[in-house]
């Protein structure tokens, strides 16, 4: 009778783990989906933003942009 306690509290422990990793994999699929969505939204609002005109040398600090 010990013996089978004990491989019920093995596999019992064993399923633990298995459901552990299962959530684990489960969570980092949907957080992967959800920064996929999050990479296409920012994409279309960058492609939507006007396109504005280079100063000609911004590093000289020879042209300041005043648009706000």
């Amino acid at each position: 009778m010990e013996q089978e306690g004990g491989m019920r509290m093995e596999l019992s422990s064993m399923m633990g783990k298995q459901v552990a990793e299962l959530q684990q994999t489960l969570g980092l699929n949907l957080l992967k989906s959800q920064m996929a969505t999050q990479t296409a939204q920012a994409v279309k609002m960058m492609e939507a933003l006007p396109k504005s005109e280079q100063a000609p040398h911004p590093f000289k600090g020879t042209a300041v942009d005043m648009k706000a």
